[in-house]
């Protein structure tokens, strides 16, 4: 059995260089790497291109490494909550690639099964689609997208085995398996770390072979975006 597992962030960041493209699994604040971020705020790596739905908030999750300027170029589906993503955006401090959420996720995809390229009718006729090759098919016109290339994809799973095996929990169970094995290294951490052959066959969401490093995670925070509660009668 080939065992995957790294006995810490340190160990497992090692090799993020400045000018690196990087991916982050999660949706807002759900399912989101929060040690690999603090990890990498702290190494203070900077030219970044991140490649997530969002970019957290303010003072948590990418957010982070926004306000260290340590992003060069966020490619997303929105903004999302961050103001200062926001605002680096409209200053020009930020180069932005704001893409269709089902875009994101299918070039997530086509990255881990090893194809260069599709054609989605996502974007066709709008600024999305200027420059790219559009082909019809049966009459309906779509545009030619490429597979994201990437150095590091850091995925947030709850529970995973010595040899990678994944299984995510509720909504965290988001980017996180598309983004799995589309970089050149993968790099996961968890709620719950296993013994090989401790995770039921049948449950498992994503399969080692994805996986290059991965450790038990610590000191979640999983902070709730918009908390909206019913009101008290």
């Amino acid at each position: 059995m080939i065992r995957k597992v790294v006995p810490n962030v340190t160990q497992a960041c090692q090799g993020i260089k400045n000018g690196m493209t990087l991916m982050f699994g999660g949706f807002g604040l759900s399912g989101i790497p929060e040690n690999a971020i603090a990890q990498i705020v702290k190494l203070n790596k900077n030219h970044l291109t991140c490649i997530s739905n969002n970019a957290g908030v303010d003072d948590f999750g990418l957010g982070l490494l926004l306000q260290k300027k340590q992003i060069k170029k966020m490619i997303s589906s929105y903004v999302g909550e961050n103001a200062e993503f926001e605002r680096q955006m409209l200053s020009g401090e930020l180069d932005v690639e704001l893409i269709p959420q089902g875009t994101l996720a299918q070039r997530c995809q086509a990255a881990q099964g090893g194809f260069p390229a599709f054609y989605t009718p996502a974007g066709y006729g709008t600024e999305v689609a200027e420059g790219k090759e559009t082909r019809e098919f049966n009459g309906k016109w779509y545009v030619l997208e490429k597979a994201f290339e990437a150095d590091f994809a850091f995925i947030k799973a709850w529970k995973g085995d010595e040899a990678g095996n994944l299984i995510f929990k509720g909504t965290a169970r988001n980017f996180n398996p598309n983004m799995c094995g589309a970089a050149k290294i993968t790099v996961v951490e968890v709620e719950e770390l296993l013994p090989a052959g401790a995770l039921d066959p049948n449950q498992v969401h994503i399969p080692g072979i994805f996986v290059q490093r991965i450790f038990q995670g610590e000191n979640y925070e999983k902070r709730i975006e918009q908390l909206t509660v019913r009101k008290r009668n």
